[in-house]
This record gives structure tokens, sequence and C-alpha cells, in this order.
């Protein structure tokens, strides 16, 4: 028998509830915090530093004053309740302080004690509050129950990007000395070695040719897992949990199964081996310089002509918004090619030229849905239509599947939830958190399992994809139902001179 949670479920209900408030229902939960091993080599203070308030303040100043976008979105609210019941976070936990308006105001209150004129000399008159230990308590609580998802902002009617909120929040909490464990740690990790997972080149080489032997004994067919290859077309760039776990192993062998039909020429790098940037989950924009800059100097090393991103929300979110200024340029690229594209933009133009065949029958034994992962959703776009982060994933999927239905309709696409475990949140510390945050997009399987019989879920993001294979057992699903989108190409695909090609050509010939 499975253990039993150390808390409450929330229930699945038929259709969405807005809960009432219980306040403080999650004021015990918190990250651990980094130990200076952690910080100092982000550049942060290795623990909390005497003149705390004073160096927030002053950092406070410094970001409101480089990032106009965050002193509007702090002088802009005018607490309308737009994205009070947005907020997967607050839906699942029922705590007042996790609806998006009342997360900004921990920030806004000192915000306008210490930057506005009102706030200096009338603070009761402007709900300004001095930042108090007490303070930095709920700061360091509820700015890591925030996924950065920014579906509030969707339905804020000016805008306001909670998610820009809290990477100042957290900003400001590592300047002081007061990291969060999980982040630094991973961040640290791709410094020094160049992936989250902390795994050397040996062990990856190693991996590699695992999965080469792997496919051929499946295939018949000897597709490789090319690393380091100098003068490859392309550069691969994915997140990392793609070299060691399900499903997201299955979508990388869907990746090579790809390019190799194409005949494409492509290469992973040891010395840029993640596709994802938590630097953006703690707002440092100078680490995620750094870890982008990675990925620059393996394409210049290893001479590739473009640089293609496997299947992570974030990872795709800090591509397709920053690589280009953080990193760029990158005049040493084929022109003919955007920076960056997605792999499921490269395995979509393949399906359209007619260049891959796929046989939708072997994924007959699950009936999809999908979710759109909200870096992806709400923060970027794929092909050179709107909407393409919308439709191009799907359309890889009718091709791969003959069973698909979509979730309810405000649930996806720009309107999607968040997995729960999104915003550098990914970590055991916070599995409540993560099990609650989960409750609105588990409400909207259940309906499509309930009206469409619907077996499994697929994903192209790496964390949506671990934080359903743990929290779906908690809702009385099983954890192998969320999958790959391109585990099911690969599925599908039809390699050339492989077993699979010659049954099928056995059935059209009879």
């Amino acid at each position: 028998m499975a253990e039993q949670p150390a808390f409450d479920v929330p229930e699945l209900k038929p259709y969405p509830v807005i809960p009432k408030l219980v306040e403080d229902t999650m004021a015990h939960s918190q990250p651990f915090v980094a130990k200076s091993d952690f910080q100092e080599p982000l550049g942060f203070p290795g623990e909390r530093v005497d003149d705390w308030q004073d160096v927030a303040i002053k950092k406070m100043g410094e970001l409101t004053d480089r990032y106009r976008s965050l002193q509007v979105f702090l002088d802009s609210c005018v607490k309308c309740g737009a994205c009070t019941d947005k907020c997967h976070y607050y839906l699942g936990t029922t705590d007042p302080k996790n609806m998006p308006v009342a997360r900004q105001d921990l920030f806004r209150k000192v915000y306008r004690r210490y930057y506005t004129f009102a706030g200096k000399y009338m603070p009761w008159l402007v709900d300004a509050e001095d930042l108090t230990e007490e303070v930095l308590d709920d700061w360091y609580k509820y700015f890591h129950q925030c996924s950065q998802c920014r579906r509030c902002s969707v339905y804020c009617p000016y805008g306001i990007d909670t998610a820009e909120i809290s990477m100042a929040a957290r900003e400001v909490m590592d300047s002081i000395g007061k990291g969060q464990k999980y982040c630094n740690e991973i961040i640290g990790k791709v410094h020094t070695i160049g992936n989250n997972l902390g795994l050397p080149e040996p062990a990856l080489l190693d991996t590699l040719e695992g999965l080469e032997e792997e496919v051929e004994e499946d295939t018949g067919v000897a597709v490789k897992f090319p690393l380091d290859q100098k003068g490859a077309d392309i550069l691969l760039v994915t997140p990392s949990a793609d070299f060691f776990a399900e499903p997201h192993v299955d979508g990388l062998i869907g990746y090579a199964k790809v390019l190799h039909e194409a005949g494409l020429s492509w290469t992973l790098s040891s010395h840029a081996s993640e596709a994802a940037n938590f630097g953006m989950f703690i707002g440092s924009y100078e680490n995620m310089r750094k870890v982008a800059l990675r990925i620059r100097e393996a394409a210049l090393d290893l001479g590739v002509k473009r640089i293609v991103f496997g299947e992570c929300g974030h990872a795709w979110r800090v591509a397709y918004s920053f690589l280009n200024t953080l990193a760029g340029p990158f005049d040493f690229l084929d022109p003919r090619y955007p920076v960056p594209q997605h792999i499921c933009e490269v395995t979509h133009g393949l399906i359209q030229e007619g260049r891959l065949r796929l046989d939708k029958s072997q994924n007959d034994g699950m009936v999809l849905t999908y979710h759109d992962s909200c870096n992806v959703a709400r923060a970027s776009r794929m092909g050179d239509i709107p909407g393409g982060q919308f439709e191009i994933p799907r359309a890889i999927i009718r091709a791969s599947c003959n069973h698909f239905y979509d979730m309810p309709a405000d649930t996806v696409r720009e309107a999607t939830y968040c997995c729960g475990g999104g915003g550098g949140l990914l970590t055991d510390d916070l599995i409540e958190l993560r099990v609650k945050g989960a409750l609105p997009r588990m409400e909207a399987l259940q309906q499509v399992v309930e009206d469409h019989g619907v077996t499994h879920m697929a994903a192209i993001c790496a964390i949506c994809k671990s934080q359903f294979a743990k929290v779906l057992t908690y809702y009385g699903f099983q954890m192998d139902q969320i999958v790959s989108v391109h585990q099911l190409v690969s599925n599908a695909i039809i390699l050339t001179g492989s077993e699979q090609e010659k049954e099928a050509e056995l059935s059209e010939a009879a």
C-alpha cells in the first residue's frame, strides 16, 4: 500500500470551485535555504548579511530603476480582483496570500514604504510597511509559492506580471544571502559541469551509447546520438532530464529518430548539455546570461549552422525571449533558420514536407490529451503564425495518433493551468505545494478521462513531465500516464530499413 501523505490532498470535483479563504494554510511551507556553497559561486553572499534591510531596500531600488516594467507593475494595480481566482496555488491551497494580488502586495507594500512619497510620510494611507523579519519570512515562503506561470497576467486588465515581481523578490533575497537551495545548487552545476544533473562528459557519452544500442536492438536501425561532433549542421540543446528518466528519455529517442530519418546532421554538446536556465527562476539575468553563453560557445566551437531546443518549457521561454539578447548576435549561423528553433518546429516541418512516415496505429493503445506548458503557451511562439505554440504540438500529436481530445477550453492554450511544479519549485521539500497546485490540471484531466476515455497526457516540458510523474498518483492516476510528444513520434515513425517498414510494406502488399 502506498504511503499516506502527511497532508490532505484536495478532492477532485466535477467542475471548478473557487474555494473559501483559509488564512495561513501554507504558512508552514518553504524550501530549504541555500548554504554558502551554493550562494557564493553565483555571486551572492554566503549567508544573510548583517545590514540585510539596507541591502534589500537598495536592491529593490536598483531593480525598479533598471526594469521599468517592474515599477509599472508595482504602481498600477487597482485591486480589481480579476486575478484572485486564477492562480492554481490559491485554488489548491485556499491560502489568500496565494492570490496573485496578495502575493504581489508582499513586495508592493515594502516598495511603497521606501520608494513613494505617500509611503514615506503617510504609510498607513497606502498600506505601506517596513521590511521586517516577519515580512522577509513571508517573502521567502510565498514568493516560493509562485511558479511564475503568468496565468494571472492573462486575466489582468493592466497586464501586471506576477512572475516578474516574484523574480525580483527572489533576486532581492539572494542579494542579502537568503537564496533557495534547489535553484542555486542547480545553477552552480551548470556553471561547473554543463547541466542541471551534474552529469560529467564520460557519463553522458556512456548514456548516449547505451541509447544507440537500445534503439538498434529495438528497430534494427543504427540511429546515432552524436556528442561533440564538429561540423554538424544542428546543435541540439535539450533538458538534461532527457538523458536519464522516463518519459523524458523516450522523447530524446524520438528526436534522434526524426533527425536520422530526415538525414539531418546533428550533435549534442558536453559543454552545453542543458537547455534549462534556472537563472530566470531566481530573477538573475547575470546568471541567465552565463548559462546562455555556454550554448553560444558550444555552437562556435562545433561550427554548427543552427540551434534547436528540445522539449522544455522554461528553456524555450528563455531561448525564445532572451537567447539573442543574452548571448547574441548569432550571425555566424545559417540565416535561413530562426535562432533558436524548437524541435517541434523541425518535426512539424518535416511532416508537412512528407519526409517522415508515421504509423498512427502504433499509438492506438493510448487516448491522448495535451497539456500546454505555461512557459511555452504564454511566453513564446513557434513557427511563422500567431498561436503556433498551440497548433504545432497538437498537429504532431494528431499526425502520430488516432485518438486525441483537448481538455476544457478554459484550461488549455493561453489559459492553461501550470503543472504546479514550475518556477524552481520542483523539489521534494515543497511536495505539499506541488500536489495542491496540480489540482486544477488534475480536474481538467479527470473531465476528459470521463468524457472521452483519455488514458495519457502529453507535454513538451521537462518540469511538467517530472511533476506529473510525481503527483498523478496522489489523485488516483498512474505515473506513466504522462508522455513526451516526441515519445509518440518515436512510437509511430517508420524508419527506413526497420522491421516496422518491412511490416508496413507487407501490409500494403496484402
